[in-house]
């Protein structure tokens, strides 16, 4: 077994399965104003914070002109989906594994805090997770790296502490790069393995139950 790190976890589509069901919220939103994307193009940002993800699919003109609104409207759109979110298999048995190990065990979500008020409850992960994060803690969400070290920081720890993100997407994956965490990945974000290695992963697993049983062989030993 290694030292003692920090666990550094994604919460949507790594812990709780949310990805597709934000694919058609944001599909929603944009249609509510006169916008149409393919959704397997939304699908391809899911990840990557709302503050960040407009501009990256329509340019900052679109931004400038419907950002704020669209996500508004997405929170809507995704209200009416919650109720369909389920954990993912072996999500809290990996929360309750990494405690077990000594390491310590933080939730990096970009998520609404009733959102996040959801999933935690679904995981009954709020005596196994120290602290958690919402999208009130940063202004820049994923792919910048403000969420990873301001989880370190609600744990006291600092940024330089040693610790290991778990994410589901290449966003996930390129944060943890830019704040130099190793990061491991579950395969949920619907990205190829080749993609999320590319960006930096150093394992790639099914679900985090698989995650859990292979432990031993990544930086989460």
């Amino acid at each position: 077994m290694s030292s003692p790190l920090v666990a550094v976890l994604d919460v949507d589509g790594t812990l709780v399965d949310t990805n597709y069901q934000h694919a058609l919220a944001w599909y929603r939103a944009f249609r509510s104003l006169g916008e149409t994307f393919p959704v397997w193009r939304i699908h391809r940002l899911i990840g990557m914070g709302g503050d960040q993800l407009v501009a990256a699919i329509g340019g900052d003109g679109l931004e400038q002109r419907i950002g704020n609104e669209a996500r508004e409207r997405w929170v809507e759109e995704v209200d009416r989906l919650i109720a369909e979110v389920a954990p993912l298999p072996g999500a809290r048995d990996l929360l309750v594994g990494l405690r077990e190990r000594g390491h310590r065990v933080v939730l990096a979500s970009s998520g609404k805090p009733h959102h996040v008020d959801r999933y935690l409850d679904l995981l009954d992960a709020r005596d196994v997770a120290e602290a958690w994060t919402t999208s009130e803690d940063v202004e820049s969400t994923k792919p910048a790296p403000d969420l990873l070290q301001v989880a370190l920081r609600s744990l006291g720890e600092p940024e330089d502490a040693a610790s290991v993100v778990v994410g589901d997407s290449v966003w996930d994956v390129e944060a943890a790069k830019k704040a130099d965490m190793p990061a491991v990945s579950v395969r949920f974000g619907g990205f190829g393995d080749d993609e999320l290695r590319d960006a930096g992963a150093v394992a790639v697993f099914d679900t985090p139950g698989d995650l859990l049983a292979g432990l031993d062989d990544t930086p989460l030993a």
